[in-house]
């Protein structure tokens, strides 16, 4: 088993909270690392009928089969037992008693908020990160970031060794056919998938949402919704922009990305990593998994992700903005191979508007250099799964 940055965290706020909540995106590794890391707690599926049918009629009874606590996976599939939990752990008063797993998150928050208030520790779990990768000293094809950025991060590629082609097609059948319908019952699914569809060919983009619902047939209030669910069940995320005003006009829409970049490429319809070599989306598939690096050490860290971008109306713009304690850290994303002074001319023109410093900005690229310039430090992507904390002290 490859292991998780995460697990430290969970561990250490187990001993501070009596419960602990895991979400992220379905078949992240939710399960599998919460029983290698309490080995000892009986465990039991929601996802599973007779389970989830004792749950919803006899919620008591179902939790004083574990009165020392126990993992409850899938727990979004019944929400009426929060209530039940709360009441359970208020009379307990000990720590680390349940660990519950979910793969809808506002499903699972929006019970939370209500319920768990300031008796649960709340952790994310995305795919696999290059650190954890590259930490279990896996071996990659010749051209390295094209393999990865097709095959994507999540574990069963990895575990497994099964085929990503076939991976996502079903991963995507599965999503859209449960996760979907549970979250919000749309009638045609098949207008769904052209919407995720749309939404790949568009990231990296500021949203448009009257465009992407005129492209898809839909209204704009149907758009929002379903932006919505790709955002809760951590399919794509919207880099928010930067609002702090240099005496310029800023740009005030998100962009859109994906969290996983081979499922990213699964939904442009490619099917070999020789085909990103000269796809249009290269750019954007290339700062999705950058940008996503830097969630994925966030969230591993038990903290909420402070990424950003900013771009004003005559369109200077830094690919990634990382709000640090006492600095901004701003960040230009190329995935071309070769250097060039143009990699720098954001960095130039947004330090000299801030009165920002070299010394704090950086290029990350597709190619193998690390080093310190004058204009700012230049990262191969290599570097990127050891150099991210370097990067945000």
């Amino acid at each position: 088993m490859i292991k998780r940055n995460i697990a430290k965290k969970i561990l250490a706020y187990y001993k501070q909270y009596p419960i602990i909540s895991l979400t992220g995106p379905r078949q992240s590794g939710k399960t599998t690392l919460v029983k290698k890391i309490f080995p000892k707690k009986p465990y039991v599926n929601l996802e599973d009928l007779e389970n989830r049918e004792f749950a919803l009629s006899d919620p008591k009874g179902f939790l004083s089969q574990y009165g020392d606590g126990a993992i409850i996976d899938e727990v979004q599939r019944v929400p009426e037992l929060m209530s039940y939990l709360q009441v359970a752990v208020d009379e307990k008063k000990k720590n680390g008693l349940y660990i519950l797993t979910g793969s809808q998150n506002f499903l699972l928050m929006e019970n939370i908020s209500q319920s768990l208030a300031g008796r649960t520790a709340i952790f994310n779990l995305l795919p696999f990160s290059l650190s954890e990768l590259f930490s279990a000293k896996l071996k990659f094809g010749k051209t390295k970031i094209d393999d990865l950025l097709f095959k994507g991060f999540y574990p069963k590629l990895f575990d497994q060794k099964v085929d990503a082609i076939g991976y996502y097609a079903n991963y995507v059948k599965t999503y859209i056919e449960r996760d979907v319908r549970l979250i919000k019952n749309i009638s045609n699914l098949s207008v769904f998938k052209r919407f995720l569809n749309l939404c790949a060919a568009r990231t990296g983009q500021l949203l448009n949402i009257s465009s992407l619902a005129e492209d898809c047939g839909i209204n704009q209030k149907t758009a929002q919704s379903w932006l919505s669910i790709l955002e809760a069940s951590f399919v794509i995320y919207f880099l928010r922009p930067h609002y702090k005003n240099y005496g310029k006009r800023v740009i005030k829409m998100p962009r859109i990305y994906f969290y996983d970049t081979g499922l990213l490429c699964s939904l442009l319809g490619l099917t070999d990593q020789k085909q990103l070599k000269n796809h249009y989306l290269k750019g954007s598939i290339f700062e999705s998994f950058v940008i996503s690096e830097f969630v994925k050490y966030q969230y591993n860290q038990g903290m909420e992700p402070n990424v950003y971008f900013w771009r004003n109306k005559t369109g200077n713009e830094i690919d990634l903005l990382i709000e640090a304690p006492h600095k901004i850290i701003p960040i230009e994303i190329k995935s071309g191979q070769t250097i060039s002074n143009d990699y720098f001319r954001g960095l130039k023109y947004y330090n000299n508007l801030s009165r920002g410093n070299s010394k704090n900005s950086y290029v990350i690229y597709g190619g193998n250099l690390k080093q310190q310039r004058s204009e700012g430090n230049v990262l191969g992507w290599e570097y990127l799964g050891d150099s991210i904390s370097e990067v945000l002290k």
